[in-house]
């Protein structure tokens, strides 16, 4: 029989420092910043254009070069080598005929090393300035009464956070005592699945990349058949935590009700953005499933939380 109660674990309390959240308020002021219009002057390199464009190679328009409100900070390196520096010194209203060469290679065969005429209107220059850790950056960005309760505000929002983390972490710890210990008997058709959707999505992450599997096991000098040998002991390590859990929901008679469903679908919804009807529209009935057993599974780490010999310590450190 399981024996889950009583495991000792400690619970490692990250306590945010102000240079924490100094740092923070710093990463805020990078991200929001003041935008002016520009009016009494030409643009100027760092300046953003806001600019309609359509590309033409021997008077022809081609495709996917026409753009209406492009945003292109000049300087940016964003556009064809070029291109950014010939709208340096125009103002709103301007026509301007842009002349460039595509490189070779392109991503554009068609294009690839041929002369092109971009005619852009410019519609309007901006600049962009750093705020002040103010109140005013407090009420425009944050919508705080004033800069000290926008910091308190942060402070508290990652103090939270680092509570959360250091509970998630106390609670795998005590779930993989019981892993390490774990004498009960494993299907090995369900380590082969888990070991097979670690790999599916291993091939979908490099996709993304622009990489295959093969590309990426040349590149770390493995074979597949290795890289699949490296992982098997991990894939087996997430069924036996599966396992163990399952054992606890059944041993404590844990369910998921309504409300426990209905509050997880809405931290869903706060963690990826989206309103409850937008993410239920891409909940199938695998995703259904799927954030009941993550209700039963969260139940059943708390369970080892509220049975175990929990040490708290506070520590300091970078957040």
């Amino acid at each position: 029989m399981l024996n889950y109660k009583g495991l000792k674990g400690t619970y490692e309390r990250l306590i945010v420092s102000e240079a924490s959240v100094d740092r923070q308020v710093d990463a805020l002021l990078e991200q929001h910043m003041k935008v002016i219009p520009v009016t009494t002057r030409a643009s100027e390199p760092g300046d953003e254009l806001i600019l309609d464009y359509a590309g033409y190679c021997d008077g022809v328009q081609f495709e996917g070069g026409t753009a209406q409100d492009q945003s292109l900070v000049l300087g940016s390196g964003t556009f064809i080598p070029g291109f950014e520096e010939q709208l340096v010194g125009v103002r709103p209203g301007d026509q301007v005929d842009v002349r460039v060469t595509f490189p070779t290679p392109y991503h554009s065969q068609a294009l690839a090393g041929r002369d092109a005429v971009f005619k852009c209107s410019i519609k309007a220059i901006r600049q962009r300035e750093k705020y002040a850790p103010d109140d005013s950056f407090a009420r425009e960005i944050g919508g705080f009464d004033s800069f000290t309760d926008m910091r308190s505000a942060l402070k508290a929002g990652m103090q939270a956070y680092a509570d959360r983390q250091a509970d998630a972490d106390l609670k795998l710890r005590l779930l993989d005592t019981l892993v390490a210990d774990y004498d009960g008997a494993i299907d090995e058709a369900q380590v082969n699945a888990a070991l097979e959707a670690e790999m599916q999505s291993l091939r979908a992450q490099l996709a993304r990349q622009g990489l295959t599997l093969e590309a990426y096991c040349q590149f770390i000098d493995r074979t597949e058949v290795q890289l699949r040998e490296d992982r098997l002991p991990d894939a087996r390590k997430r069924v036996i935590r599966q396992q163990v859990l399952l054992e606890i929901i059944d041993t404590e008679g844990i369910e998921a009700s309504e409300a426990d469903v209905a509050e997880e679908i809405q931290r869903l919804c706060r963690q990826n953005n989206l309103t409850p009807e937008q993410l239920s529209a891409q909940l199938d009935e695998g995703a259904q499933r799927a954030i009941v057993q993550n209700v039963l599974a969260e139940k059943a780490l708390e369970c080892l939380r509220a049975y175990g010999e929990i040490t708290s310590v506070e520590k300091s450190g970078e957040y």
